[in-house]
């Protein structure tokens, strides 16, 4: 009996010791939804506690009586929990200060602004939510300090270039890396197509417009070494982490955004109006006569003369009209925009769930007119973002976006069927026929790009699938495994047609040409994450895992001539198939990846990472390279000697060195011997195509960065300054080779480049008051470019215009417009003058020395950024600014060159030197006569600029009135991108690169490229 009782008394002591044990789990979020990893858990009265691991969850025992948990971390307000009966509670950590307690995506995990020893670049989707562009990268220009994004033209869906801390490499890719939601993506241009007969392809597709800004929820820029070396091998140019929107528990909301805008260029250039145009035409015609020995004042001299000529041609292309009474004075450049661009844009989502599933789902409708005839763009896009926690220890979701874009395109800058190209047409010559018919030769002075309008069709059509599916798991307290799936389907199809009338399809009884592209990449992560604090003074977290990714990309087109009506414009329809190519190309990683942050006493901070990337791209004694990465922090303001202090409320030094590489844009097979089919007599054989490089490697970028946080006066004034230096070895490029090798190039790496800078962001509080707020952002920053080695040549400028060059030179910026330097005018003679080698001048142009005459690099680039909250007013103003850089006009040789043929000219050919002893820059007139015509210097212009990038003005319907209606949130703006452009340049617009030409040394030219679209766009934005 007293075995058993004391059995009894053994359970029910047990029993009893394990009722007054609790043990409560769940997850801690900020206000926003955003997870909070290392959060500290203790409970109050006691030493005991743990951290919140990387999804924000926790499981904590404790004993009965202790039933207060405190969660604390630093840049939120600290906060108690007193636990009664539940077993499950979710936490809400409100933010003490915004910009410290913001949770980034680091890559592969997230962490804390604060705690960062890297440089990361922070823009919320909000902040270019509904802004009307075409492509997302347009949304960011002036946002982020060392980030410079321009636009080729304001073509639409096209190219757009974005560089982060500078130009890395002259012939692989400088481009970003980007990653959405843990995946990397296709970002590279896809070339257009080849035009048959000639040189010219049509322009570039940008893949990146097939993504909704208005799915994004943030854009984390990763600009150093340690931020970036996660990404290793690609990561050189720097990484953009975009994270899509996520639903979150509670009440489903329904969101419906509304817009629609007006779309017109940034600038017009001044050309000759028909009695300008006669006058100078005849006065060049008649100089160019003098200086051949005619005398313009005795009679019969004009016979077989110059005038002559150019009379006869005015007869020809006043097209019937009188020209001598100026009948007729058509403004072409009119013409070549559309007055009637428009743009529509429908957003419908809606977002939700309860504490096991959350979900996100969102169509969207963009429909925009180019500025210019003939080019229009439209997305239909759709996304569906879900995720589940099945229990406490696994969590598995999806993330998809679907797109479907139909671009209609224009021809590329260096064509006489692009709209810009219009201009050169003489003002005499009517548009239209007496039938109304589109006038073209002989009738006009050149091909008329009107006829492409109702002839011709270049129709891009491409639908794009990004998604990624993932699994998460909490193996034990502190260490998680994931796994994610990702991939990235892009099919792009190009329809072109050119009917008889057209320049291209008229000796050939009509063309048409059919392509096809394919890109699709696949990607798998595998990661394990461990985060621990040991007596709240050690935290560690430490991520260790692997990745592969697999790219392949198919194409293929054929051409076809001889249509029997203009009507049919498929390929079937073709007489006569004349041309043809199909291609595959592929590449894969191999990686492997560790990082560890360590944070002693909430101070002192530490980072290493480092990645083992293989890729097969690169010769089999080189396909493996090591990233390496360390970095460190120290947050002074926490120091004893400053925590009390009541002016500086954060203060932290940073330093980080790092090794990333490049191993995009330069193609899959350079490394490799290749082998291709040759055809003779009629019988098809094996050649060689290609040299083998064996040691063939990577570029590596090694940079260091050291910069300094701070605030003042609790916060209300912050900023960051940065220092950084990035030296890029191993430069990829194609060189020449003995001819008796066979081949005329070998893809080896040659030489090295630096870039290095200062980074400055200041963020302000200026007013905050229930009624009235203002805040204003400053981003600044400078980079200088140098090409510090190329082995063998110490001058690379194969790449050129005439004599002018964007050229490669030791010592110089990369892409430097090198050649002959404009010394004026001759006074005496009016005579185009040239320096020569030894700083005299020259009329002869053949002598004239070559020279460094211009950097199409900018010096600073810079935004701010002013927000201003009045009631129920907000008005958002971002000003971006370019300063530093020069611009090319490679159509100065025929816009303003002195009316050396029947180009129409810019107004300023009026101030030409007429008489001896005139001071002027303008030549004098010399029909046929080179006077000034040669690429140089004269042709550089400054194209420093400050534009008012975004002005938004929005009002939000009181509570009062949305809860008689049935609303949550109704908000009426009005967005103006692009309203005013402040700048020195001459032309069309100063954001320019010519898109036949661009490349990374071929910069800052301008070719008849269009303007920018300015847009004032209305909208509503409702919530359910």
């Amino acid at each position: 009996m007293k075995a058993i009782m004391l059995i009894l008394c053994v359970f029910l002591g047990r029993g009893l010791l394990n009722a007054q044990d609790m043990q409560v789990s769940g997850r801690v979020t900020d206000k926003n939804g955003a997870i909070l990893p290392a959060v500290s858990i203790q409970i109050k009265g006691t030493n005991k506690g743990i951290l919140s691991d990387e999804t924000g969850s926790f499981k904590i025992t404790f004993p009965m009586g202790s039933n207060v948990l405190v969660f604390s971390l630093v840049g939120f307000v600290r906060k108690e929990i007193k636990i009664e009966n539940e077993s499950i509670i979710n936490v809400v950590l409100n933010s003490d200060d915004q910009s410290l307690a913001e949770v980034l995506i680091v890559g592969y995990g997230t962490e804390i602004k604060r705690d960062l020893t890297g440089n990361i670049a922070s823009i919320k989707g909000s902040e270019v939510a509904n802004t009307p562009v075409a492509n997302f990268t347009q949304a960011l220009q002036g946002r982020a300090a060392g980030v410079f994004i321009e636009s080729n033209s304001g073509k639409l869906g096209e190219g757009i270039k974005v560089r982060i801390r500078g130009t890395g490499s002259i012939s692989a890719s400088n481009e970003p890396l980007y990653v959405i939601d843990g995946i990397p993506i296709n970002a590279a241009s896809q070339s257009g197509i080849p035009l048959p007969g000639s040189s010219a392809t049509s322009s570039s597709v940008n893949p990146l417009a097939d993504i909704n800004t208005n799915d994004i929820e943030s854009f984390e820029i990763l600009k150093d070494a340690s931020a970036a070396a996660i990404y290793g091998s690609r990561a050189a140019n720097g990484v953009v982490l975009i994270t899509t929107k996520k639903g979150k528990s509670g009440k489903t909301s329904l969101i419906a955004n509304f817009q629609y805008g007006i779309n017109r260029s940034t600038g017009r250039r001044k050309f000759l109006d028909a009695k300008q145009y006669i006058s100078l035409l005849r006065e060049a015609a008649t100089n160019s006569d003098i200086r051949n020995g005619l005398d313009p004042t005795k009679p019969g001299q004009y016979k077989g003369s110059w005038l002559e000529f150019a009379e006869g041609r005015l007869d020809r292309y006043s097209g019937g009209t009188d020209w001598r009474t100026y009948q007729t004075d058509t403004d072409w450049q009119k013409l070549a925009f559309n007055n009637q661009s428009r743009t529509r844009i429908v957003d419908i989502g809606a977002l939700g769930g309860n504490e096991k599933t959350r979900f996100y789902i969102n169509g969207s409708y963009n429909d925009q007119d180019g500025i210019l005839v003939g080019n229009d763009f439209q997305k239909l896009s759709a996304r569906l973002n879900l995720e589940h926690d099945y229990n406490s220890k696994l969590k598995f979701g999806l993330n998809i976006g679907l797109s479907r874009t139909v671009v209609n395109r224009i021809a590329q800058d260096n064509q006489f069927s692009t709209p810009m190209q219009v201009v050169a047409l003489a003002p005499i010559t009517p548009p239209y026929d007496k039938n109304g018919a589109v006038n073209d030769r002989p009738v006009t002075t050149y091909y008329n790009p009107l006829i492409e309008l109702d002839n011709s069709r270049d129709i891009s059509t491409a639908y794009r699938n990004i998604g990624n599916a993932y699994l998460s798991y909490n193996l034990t307290k502190g260490l998680a495994f994931r796994t994610e799936l990702g991939f990235d389907l892009g099919n792009q199809d190009e329809d072109v047609f050119y009917g008889v009338k057209t320049e291209a399809g008229q000796s050939v009884n009509g063309q048409g040409t059919s392509f096809w592209n394919r890109n699709l990449t696949y990607n798998t992560n595998n990661y394990f994450n461990y985060s621990t604090s040991i007596n709240a003074r050690h935290t560690l977290d430490f991520t260790v895992g692997m990745s592969f990714q697999e790219y392949k990309n198919d194409r293929n087109y054929v051409t076809g001539h001889d249509f029997p009506v203009d009507a049919l414009k498929k390929i079937e329809s073709a007489g006569k198939i004349v041309a043809g190519s199909s291609s595959s190309l592929g590449s894969s990683f191999l990686s492997y990846f560790a990082r560890s942050n360590y944070k002693l006493r909430n101070r002192y901070l530490f980072t290493v990472s480092g990645r083992i990337d293989g890729s097969s791209r690169f010769g089999k004694n080189a396909k493996y390279g090591f990233f390496p990465a360390v970095s460190t922090g120290w947050i002074i303001s926490e120091e004893p000697f400053l925590s009390q202090s009541r002016v500086l409320s954060f203060l932290k030094l940073r330093g980080s060195w790092g090794i990333t590489g490049n191993a995009d844009g330069f193609g899959d097979f350079k490394q490799l011997g290749l082998w291709g089919a040759g055809k003779y007599a009629g019988s098809s054989g094996l050649v060689p195509t290609q040299l083998a490089n064996p040691d063939l490697k990577w570029e590596k970028s090694k940079q260091i960065d050291f910069g300094i946080d701070f605030g003042i006066f609790n916060n209300r004034f912050s900023g960051e300054i940065d220092y950084y230096s990035k030296n890029t070895n191993n430069l990829i490029y194609d060189v020449p080779v003995p001819g008796i090798s066979g081949f005329a190039t070998q893809t080896v790496n040659i030489g090295s480049m630096q870039n290095k800078g200062i980074e400055i962001v200041f963020s302000s509080t200026n007013l905050d008051t229930r009624l009235f707020k203002w805040n204003t952002s400053i981003n600044l920053s400078k980079n200088t470019n140098k090409v510090t080695k190329l082995d063998g040549e110490q001058n690379l400028v194969s790449s050129n215009d005439g004599r002018f060059f964007n050229a490669l030179k030791v010592g110089e910026s990369i892409g430097i417009f090198y050649g002959p330097k404009f010394a004026g005018v001759d006074r005496v003679t009016g005579d185009a003058l040239y320096y020569v080698q030894d700083g005299k001048v020259t009329n002869d142009y053949n002598a004239a020395g070559n020279f460094t005459v211009g950097n199409p690099n900018p010096d600073w680039i810079g935004g701010i950024t002013n927000s201003i909250t009045f009631t129920n007013f907000e008005l958002s103003i971002l000003f971006q600014g370019v300063f530093g850089n020069q611009v090319q006009n490679g159509a100065g040789a025929f816009m303003s060159s002195s009316f050396d043929w029947f180009d129409n000219q810019t107004v300023d050919q009026l101030d030409r030197w007429q008489k001896e002893g005139d001071i002027t820059n303008v030549p004098q007139l010399r029909f046929s006569g080179g006077n000034g015509t040669g690429a140089s210097s004269r042709f550089i212009f400054n194209a420093s600029y400050v534009r008012l990038k975004n002005i938004t003005l929005a009002y939000r319907f009181s509570n009062s009135l949305l809860q008689k209606i049935k609303l949550s949130t109704a908000k009426l703006y009005i967005t103006a991108i692009n309203l005013a452009t402040f700048t020195k340049y001459p032309g069309w617009d100063p954001e320019v690169n010519a898109d036949y030409r661009a490349s990374n040394r071929n910069q800052g030219g301008d070719f008849y490229s269009a303007p920018q679209i300015k847009s004032l766009t209305l909208g509503i934005n409702l919530e359910f």
